[in-house]
């Protein structure tokens, strides 16, 4: 594990804003650019980007060549899609879909060794430097690696006391989209119904000094979530950004 990478982020964090982009793709190159870029932390997506484990350790490598955080974004809560994102390397996990209290501890369980969890342990993994690591020094290293819970609907809101009451979570995050079909006004991400629900986990997860993460992807948002007190800042994808950057510059080139 690249710890310095990690420290840094927490430092960095600490002082907010971070940004970092999700990112589907499986080219290294697109991970090691956004780190030159400057984005602080990359979410390297398998809930919705096709990239098998297999070949997201390169992009891991991309990650920790440039200096970025590498996250990856997990399909699930599962012991097996945790634990396969932390082997390989991931600095930090982020768990899609939590709605409750006990999906949060599950989450946690998955994510952290003996004693702050029950994950399964294998020290012929890349993040162990496939055992190269003395393994009572991999397993305190280990469980250091940032989780980071979405909250993505209404039953998420209902519950966010039990869930911002449980140990071990570094940062929630909003998944805007998810909230606004929840809410009944799908992709309306702007919608006031969403903005406002959005506030009041912000300022729950303030007033317990919980740091929070959410997406974005326009400047507009980036500075309203900003003001707002959010210190993670996902913007936008990186295929998004190549297509708007792509398009630019044909336009710009046609006029």
């Amino acid at each position: 594990m690249k710890l310095e990478i990690l420290e840094n982020f927490r430092k960095k964090i600490a002082e907010g804003p971070v940004f970092g982009p999700f990112c589907k793709t499986g080219d290294p190159a697109f991970i090691e650019c956004a780190g030159y870029a400057g984005f602080d932390f990359a979410i390297l997506d398998t809930e919705h980007g096709p990239v098998s484990y297999e070949s997201m350790q390169n992009n891991i490598r991309a990650a920790e060549v440039s200096g970025i955080l590498p996250v990856i974004r997990t399909q699930d809560f599962s012991e097996s899609s945790i634990g396969k994102a932390l082997d390989i390397g991931a600095l930090g996990v982020e768990i899609p879909q939590i709605t409750s209290a006990e999906d949060a501890k599950t989450a946690i369980r998955h994510a952290k060794f003996f004693p702050e969890g029950e994950r399964g342990v294998c020290r012929f993994v890349r993040a162990a430097h496939y055992s190269a690591t003395e393994r009572s020094e991999y397993f305190k290293r280990a469980n250091q690696a940032l989780v980071i819970l979405q909250l993505e609907g209404r039953k998420a809101i209902e519950n966010l006391d039990e869930i911002l009451a449980v140990k071990g979570i570094d940062i929630i995050f909003i998944g805007p989209y998810d909230l606004s079909q929840s809410l009944g006004v799908p992709g309306q991400v702007t919608h006031p119904t969403v903005i406002a629900r959005m506030k009041e986990i912000v300022d729950r997860c303030a007033s317990l000094g919980i740091t929070v993460g959410t997406f974005v992807d326009t400047p507009e948002t980036a500075k309203m979530w900003r003001d707002a007190g959010v210190r993670y800042l996902s913007y936008s994808v990186d295929v998004g950004i190549f297509y708007e950057a792509c398009r630019a510059i044909v336009e710009n080139a046609r006029k």
